[in-house]
């Protein structure tokens, strides 16, 4: 599957308890669209909400029929960025009185009466409990979901089907993402119900891939500053160098994420220069 594959189907059921509704938002960052999954045999809880698309609804709406299904039971947010909360108004405005929680972590953004979720948590649903899992790194408010009942994983933006996940600038951190890779690791998943994307069966060795994956790209951004690139620029030429130039700028946010990581533990310094690039050196 191509990362923004146009015959990604837009409804599904990958399993009796789940069914997953596509939020019809395709693109660079988000691959098909947000996927938002139905959980339960009957008054199903709705996970994400997509990001606002007005025909979302339509779509949801044929797929709760075809189920048998009035409504969402309550919905529960993996985390506050638009792709999966954008859908919060029009779902309140078909299903008024609908309950809508997340960890309520910062409160910026976030629709009007949005309840609290904390660590631990655990949702009851028609056969189902959902226990929240914080795993704060690609945001400082995100949630997994694990499935007690099929040892499933909803893993949000946390781990995606078809691509690595984005650590953000503006409230993301590396090494909270790596920790929380290793959090949701140790739960012993067998599938993953990702955001973006189709759903990954062998959960362990997706995990793994991409705990590896950023150790691999450490040890690349270090031998890198070893050969003399001092700006991330001068990394991301030197790192990526089958992308196209288009993605150097998503590139250089992971880049910079690792960097800061680094930073915090000592290895590397940052040196700020007015109107410049900051450069960057290693720490002997």
């Amino acid at each position: 599957m191509s990362w923004i594959d146009p015959d990604f189907p837009r409804q599904a059921t990958p399993s009796d308890r789940v069914g997953r509704v596509l939020g019809l938002n395709p693109g660079m960052m988000t691959g098909p669209g947000t996927n938002t999954y139905l959980v339960g045999r009957r008054d199903p809880i709705l996970i994400d909400t997509g990001a606002g698309v007005p025909e979302y609804m339509d779509v949801l709406a044929s797929y709760l029929r075809e189920r048998g299904w009035r409504q969402p039971s309550r919905v529960i947010l993996t985390h506050r960025h638009v792709d999966h909360l954008g859908g919060v108004p029009h779902l309140r405005e078909r299903f008024p009185g609908l309950s809508v929680s997340k960890l309520i972590f910062k409160d910026a953004g976030l629709p009007e009466g949005t309840t609290n979720l904390q660590d631990g948590q655990v949702i009851e649903g028609d056969g189902v409990r959902l226990r929240a899992i914080h795993t704060p790194g690609h945001a400082s408010d995100h949630l997994c979901y694990f499935l007690e009942e099929e040892r499933a994983l909803f893993t949000g933006d946390l781990i995606l089907s078809g691509s690595t996940s984005v650590i953000p600038d503006q409230d993301g951190d590396l090494g909270d993402y790596m920790d929380s890779l290793r959090r949701v690791q140790a739960l012993g998943a067998e599938r993953i119900y990702s955001a973006h994307g189709p759903v990954i069966d062998n959960a362990a060795a997706k995990i793994q891939e991409y705990i590896d994956h950023r150790l691999e790209r450490e040890r690349q951004i270090l031998a890198a500053l070893g050969n003399g690139a001092r700006t991330i620029p001068d990394m991301v030429k030197a790192i990526y160098t089958e992308i196209p130039a288009k993605l150097h700028t998503a590139a250089g946010m992971s880049v910079h994420s690792h960097l800061k990581k680094l930073a915090k533990e000592g290895r590397v310094a940052e040196e700020r220069i007015s109107g410049a690039p900051s450069r960057w050196s290693l720490i002997s």
